[in-house]
């Protein structure tokens, strides 16, 4: 089997590969500050613009969510704890916590799970965190991992064991199987991962879904390629959306506000404007005037994205049941001693995995 559609289809145009779910999406957000006056947030769409919220005001992502699972070889990982009793199916997200990689942490710490091939990190750290997941979901380190070269897209590909371990892996941002006995893997350090299983047809995937890959639609799309690839129906199918920055710290430019509202009508229900918490613009005001257009958000404001709702909105499009898709994960940004965080890191993060696969035999 090659990792590549099975039917003739025209393929997307490729996109420069980015690093991280911020890119060119405006400045990382401050951190949460006491003693903020708080705002009420009004009706989605009421306003011609954005909500006004306080970042602590804004849900984090996943509350509640699962606790990190501690394998046998000290590997940490979130489960999807309603996906137990689905005894045909491997499933994990990764933490940052249980590997051996020494990049991204203090000296004197124990090692981390960085399961991207990073410029700081070394090639063989990374392949034997790896082998360390593969152990903690399946119980064998050697199970294939099938990945993908993430290009915020709206590709998907498919594929099998004997192409699970092709180099370079395929451009795609989304990968789907039916063959048991594989890991199908997505890489994140704030983006969204989405993990989805046909419980019927037993035919499993995984997405990585940054703004740019939302806005193309990448999990709505996926969907669909599971219907067309293997006959999947939207009620047989359940999904997870795992680890992600969260709105609370996901603060973007107008572009992106522009470009959500090109493609979906409820656009605007997926941001809110945050007080700028800066005590230098509060105080200065006149240091930050700028040229905006009337109509974008005043000086001293932040947009901040949800681009969870906006993902679970997709499953939904897309015919999943409300109660099909389950939170698995935390905001990345808000736990940086739990997740590699592009954004909080300044740019000098590690990679989680999210990973799901057909147990054989099952």
């Amino acid at each position: 089997m090659q990792y590549a559609p099975r039917m003739n289809r025209s393929a997307k145009p490729e996109h420069k590969p980015l690093d991280g779910v911020s890119a060119n999406a405006g400045p990382i957000a401050s951190p949460v500050r006491a003693g903020r006056s708080r705002k009420s947030i009004g009706q989605a769409g009421r306003a011609r613009g954005p909500e006004r919220a306080e970042i602590d005001e804004i849900p984090r992502l996943g509350k509640p969510a699962p606790e990190p699972q501690l394998a046998a070889n000290g590997v940490r990982w979130l489960p999807v704890p309603a996906w137990n009793r689905l005894g045909w199916l491997w499933h994990g997200f990764s933490t940052r916590m249980g590997g051996l990689s020494r990049a991204y942490c203090a000296e004197g710490s124990p090692g981390e799970l960085n399961l991207g091939f990073t410029p700081a990190d070394s090639a063989e750290a990374v392949a034997a965190n790896r082998r360390l997941l593969a152990e903690a979901v399946t119980g064998d380190a050697a199970t294939p991992i099938a990945t993908i070269r993430q290009i915020h897209s709206n590709i998907v590909v498919v594929a099998g064991r004997e192409t699970a371990n092709r180099k370079p892996p395929p451009k795609a941002d989304g990968v789907m199987t039916d063959e048991p006995g594989l890991l199908l893997g997505v890489l994140t350090a704030d983006c969204i991962p989405v993990l989805v299983a046909d419980r019927k047809r037993r035919a499993v995937a995984a997405f990585h879904a940054g703004w740019r890959g939302t806005v193309q639609r990448i999990v709505e799309a996926g969907v669909g390629r599971m219907r067309l690839e293997f006959g999947s129906a939207p009620e047989d199918l359940v999904a997870a959306i795992g680890p992600g920055i969260s709105q609370c710290c996901y603060n973007v430019g107008d572009e992106v506000l522009a470009a959500f509202e090109s493609q979906f009508a409820y656009a605007r229900e997926l941001f809110v404007e945050v007080e700028d918490p800066d005590p230098v613009r509060v105080r200065y005001p006149m240091l930050f005037l700028n040229q905006r257009a009337p109509g974008h958000q005043p000086v001293g404001r932040k947009l901040h994205l949800n681009l969870i709702e906006a993902n679970r909105r997709q499953l939904l499009a897309a015919g999943l049941r409300p109660a099909a898709i389950q939170p698995a994960g935390r905001c990345t940004s808000c736990q940086p001693g739990l997740f590699f965080s592009h954004r909080a890191s300044g740019g000098h993060a590690g990679r989680m995995m999210s990973v799901i696969g057909i147990r054989p035999g099952r």
